[in-house]
């Protein structure tokens, strides 16, 4: 009869391995469950000379199954349910097949039946959520393979809760500061098409008929309204092209390391973009490092979260002092890029012995600066935004009456 090994959870949190001998793969699971375990995985053993299922056959079950892509808030609510769940004593699958009847969002249904599938047919949930990258992140994947090791998916899973709430507020602060210069930007260019076009061209045959030269302002704006007016369907495709344009310079990797670059050198502007960085580095480190990883992985995972490329490769040339045995608090230091205080509590951490309850406090401390910046942001740019609004009305203003002051004038 086949031998079948296991791995599998005793009280719904302790690892346990072993074999079983059974029939079929189905038969193994249920003799596992009747020794009153859960099992997470099992697999036969295969005798000598029987080949191992090769690197096509392993890409081929990777790939299996196609999952729906997960937003930031799929996952807080597939997370949150599992959590939930978890805490109350219901296994893994049973919890996804919850998800797979009852979640509100078809995605939701469609992750949960996928998961639940590979996970009935012997996989672990870390292994089987390890396939999707791109649905649940290496950070998610990380974490959820550390709590499935030591025993405390449990725990891992709130603290995940937490992180990826952080990161959501994190983000909707960042959003809401940019939301109202957003607006006034897209209203003032709806002005400016709308006075262009319609109003510049009425003005045209007034303008003739006084005979004289127009100022070079009103003459620049008056052939860009005819011809904005003439070829009204350029008016798309050159805001297209615009936005084309922004959108290429953010995303092309050499364009996109100058401005990182830059940005860290205007005012008010790097603070935000330095403590939002590291906001979502510190409390990935906090969570990773409560969950029992080694701090070498933590940091791995860490500064999968940054998204300005000179703080992450400053960060990375520092985990690789670590990594040669430096101390974290000094590597660190040696980025000039962390903020002191928080470098004050990792050095703290480190020597008290209590490096995840000073990595708390250091994620406190920093939601607490970031709000100040984003205080202080909003109340500068209502002022930046008044003068952008008041030169785009003077300008268009100048140009309709700079005419009309110089026939008056030569009268």
């Amino acid at each position: 009869m086949p031998i079948y090994s296991y791995i599998a959870l005793k009280n719904n949190k302790d690892v346990v391995k072993g074999k079983v001998e059974a029939s079929s793969l189905r038969e193994a699971r249920e003799n596992v469950r009747t020794l009153g375990f859960i099992p997470t995985k099992v697999y036969e053993d295969l005798p000598k000379g029987v080949n191992a299922p090769s690197k096509e056959d392993k890409k081929a079950n990777v790939h299996a199954g196609k999952m729906p892509s997960l937003g930031l808030q799929d996952k807080m609510d597939f997370t949150s349910t599992m959590q939930i769940l978890a805490q109350s004593g219901i296994p893994i699958i049973e919890s996804l097949m919850f998800i797979e009847n009852d979640a509100a969002k078809l995605k939701l249904r469609l992750v949960a039946k996928e998961l639940r599938r590979q996970i009935m047919g012997g996989a672990t949930f870390a292994d089987t959520i390890a396939k999707y990258p791109e649905q649940f992140g290496q950070i998610y994947i990380g974490l959820v393979k550390a709590g499935e090791d030591s025993g405390e998916l449990e725990k891992t899973l709130s603290r995940l809760l937490e992180l990826l709430t952080k990161q959501a507020n994190i983000r909707s602060k960042v959003i809401g500061t940019l939301m109202y210069p957003i607006f006034v930007i897209v209203l003032a260019i709806f002005i400016v098409l709308i006075m262009l076009m319609f109003v510049f061209p009425v003005f045209k045959e007034m303008f003739d008929g006084m005979g004289k030269e127009l100022p070079w302002i009103t003459q620049t704006l008056m052939d860009a309204g005819i011809f904005l007016k003439t070829y009204w369907f350029s008016v798309p495709l050159i805001l297209g092209g615009l936005y084309g344009f922004i959108y290429f310079l953010f995303k092309w990797q050499p364009s996109k390391r100058k401005i990182d670059e830059y940005e860290l050198k205007i005012p008010i502007i790097a603070d935000l973009v330095q403590f939002s960085n590291f906001a979502n580095f510190v409390a990935v480190m906090q969570v990773a490092y409560d969950a029992g990883v080694p701090i070498l992985e933590c940091l791995y995972l860490a500064i999968m979260t940054f998204t300005n490329y000179t703080l992450k490769t400053k960060v990375e040339l520092a985990t690789s002092k670590v990594q040669q045995g430096q101390h974290l608090s000094i590597a660190l230091r040696s980025t000039r890029v962390m903020p002191k205080m928080i470098l004050f509590m990792i050095a703290t951490g480190e020597q008290s012995g209590r490096l995840g309850d000073m990595l708390l406090q250091a994620t406190n401390f920093i939601d607490k600066k970031l709000d100040k910046i984003i205080d202080t942001m909003t109340k500068m740019i209502e002022p930046i935004m008044l003068i952008v609004i008041g030169s785009i009305v003077l300008t268009l203003a100048l140009a309709l009456y700079l005419p009309l002051f110089g026939s008056y004038m030569a009268d």
